[in-house]
């Protein structure tokens, strides 16, 4: 097995679907744009004749090189999408910082959420992924497939499933369909939060036992006892009874200031 079929990278061969991408975000000579996993660049030549800059992030060097040749206009960088500086992007004047990528399967969501870390210097991002990953970025509460992905990227960002997409638009052709989440990066987190980490904590914690109530949750996974954790509930507004799926962000919000001081 290959490292980029181990890494469930299959890449982009249909031209009207890389042009509809492209269309979400809806580059301009004004804008960067980051492209992620361009593989054989199926969506770095649409975005190179529409964008101001590109920077293509592509961790297999045997797919790097081919790829500064095909499309000359783009900046190939040998790199882990998981781990680059995104720090380091500057927003041009008059303009966006665009991020655009057909994700590997197997490491889309620390991606995501590497971008999602970095959304101070982001706009908007068009990120292609598993349909089963993608609808349970995009879930809204009280869906079968809410967690804490959902939470921790809707707090953050706009999100809408914007794109399905079939096998036979790649190859080789994945056994699963595919979806092209659209976000936009809110200008602050669309609830005040005190404390970041300490709300992630709360939300992960709120879902990693999905089938006990939420106090039961908050006890096992923050490491109190469930009377406490109930009160805590209780003193944020909400029935200590109910499961974590059921609660709207501002819920979460309002439990991780209860439980900073329980």
């Amino acid at each position: 097995m290959t490292r980029r079929r181990a890494r469930g990278q299959h890449f982009l061969r249909d031209g009207a679907t890389a042009r509809a991408i492209v269309d979400l975000v809806a580059p301009t000579a004004h804008d960067l744009v980051v492209e992620i996993g361009p593989g054989q660049g199926a969506l770095t030549g649409e975005l190179v004749r529409r964008a101001g800059h590109v920077v293509a992030l592509e961790i297999d060097r045997a797919l790097a090189e081919p790829l500064r040749g095909r499309v000359p206009g783009a900046e190939v960088v040998e790199a882990d999408a998981r781990t680059w500086d995104y720090g380091r992007l500057e927003r041009p004047t008059g303009g966006r910082v665009l991020v655009v990528g057909n994700l590997p399967y197997s490491v889309s969501k620390p991606i995501l959420a590497a971008l999602v870390a970095a959304r101070t210097r982001l706009d908007e991002m068009a990120l292609m992924l598993q349909r089963e990953v993608a609808e349970r970025v995009a879930a809204p509460p009280g869906s079968r497939v809410y967690g804490s992905l959902s939470v921790l990227t809707q707090i953050y960002t706009d999100v809408r499933l914007a794109l399905r997409v079939g096998p036979d638009a790649f190859r080789p052709p994945p056994k699963v369909d595919s979806a092209v989440l659209h976000l936009t990066v809110l200008a602050a987190p669309r609830v005040m939060l005190n404390d970041d980490a300490h709300f992630h904590t709360v939300v992960r914690a709120a879902f990693a036992r999905r089938r006990k109530t939420l106090a039961n949750a908050l006890a096992a996974g923050l490491g109190v006892s469930v009377d406490v954790a109930r009160r805590a509930v209780a003193s944020a507004g909400v029935d200590p009874g109910r499961r974590a799926e059921t609660l709207a962000i501002r819920d979460f919000a309002a439990l991780a200031t209860a439980m900073m001081n329980p």
